[in-house]
């Protein structure tokens, strides 16, 4: 498979929910960077990190989440996705960044409108 291919069938096992297949594409060193200074911003050191402490708070932090694919590049061994988040309490668009190698991704960088997040964080 290609980066891109990987990427994106992370973004398919997201939408279905099958967090160990997501988990299956990340190299087990990978870091998981988010950015902006509200309560989930950090560096992420590995998946189970990253599905603990942020990804298990999706549902739970921004209620009737959705993620939309709204465009893809790649080049080499980066993958870069814009989307758009909607929740009952977001309206918002970002930047993922990706690195994979060797079929893994090792680093994941989100580049969010990080006023918003926060903002719906506190609703």
């Amino acid at each position: 498979m290609t980066p891109k291919e990987i990427v994106l069938s992370g973004y398919e096992s997201f939408s279905r929910g099958d967090m160990e297949s997501l988990g299956s594409i990340y190299h087990e060193d990978c870091v998981i960077r988010v950015n902006g200074d509200h309560e989930l911003s950090r560096e992420y050191q590995g998946f189970d990190d990253w599905l603990a402490n942020f990804l298990s708070q999706i549902p739970i932090r921004f209620p009737n989440f959705n993620l939309e694919i709204l465009g893809v590049t790649a080049e080499d061994d980066r993958v870069y996705v814009r989307v758009r988040y909607t929740a009952d309490n977001l309206d918002s668009q970002s930047v993922h960044m990706f690195v994979v190698k060797d079929g893994l991704q090792t680093e994941f960088d989100i580049f969010d409108d990080s006023q918003k997040i926060a903002s719906a964080l506190r609703s």
